[in-house]
């Protein structure tokens, strides 16, 4: 009976600090794109070319008002294409997104990434596809053991 009791009192204090408002809901994709400053162009050298060893983003937001990434690793390599379809702020530095990955060519693959955010850089510090391996944990590309590069945002 106690017991029963604390649950009910617990689940009425727990409804009550969840706001019910529409001025509540979560904000969206490009709300947290917007409130993290990641529309732009990101790169390690901003004044040296794509390529693998020194990667190029652009966040934009097309006319359709999908926010999309292109990650460009240089000539010899296709455009990375993500569709971002969800985002959730876990922190003043942390995002957390859920993309659709359309390699050309290829089937798209969702995929879930953690981004750390500050001072003008962004970092993927977690990415798993949907079914798959976790490839980047903590910072650390899991198949060669190296850390994920830091961008900069480029002016």
């Amino acid at each position: 009976m106690r017991i029963a009791a604390a649950l009910g009192a617990l689940l009425i204090a727990c409804s009550a600090a969840i706001p019910h408002s529409a001025s509540a809901a979560a904000p969206s994709v490009e709300e947290l794109f917007r409130q993290f400053d990641l529309f732009g162009n990101w790169a390690i050298d901003c004044g040296e070319p794509a390529a693998s060893a020194n990667p190029h983003v652009a966040i934009t937001m097309p006319g359709d008002g999908q926010v999309q990434e292109e990650h460009d690793l240089g000539a010899e390599f296709a455009l990375n294409r993500y569709s971002i379809e969800k985002a959730a702020r876990l922190s003043p530095e942390r995002l957390a997104i859920e993309v659709l990955f359309q390699p050309e060519g290829a089937e798209p693959q969702r995929q879930r990434l953690v981004l750390l955010v500050r001072k003008g850089t962004r970092r993927t510090m977690f990415n798993q596809p949907d079914g798959g391996e976790v490839r980047v944990k903590d910072g650390i590309a899991l198949a060669r053991h190296v850390k994920t590069p830091v961008l900069k945002k480029c002016e």
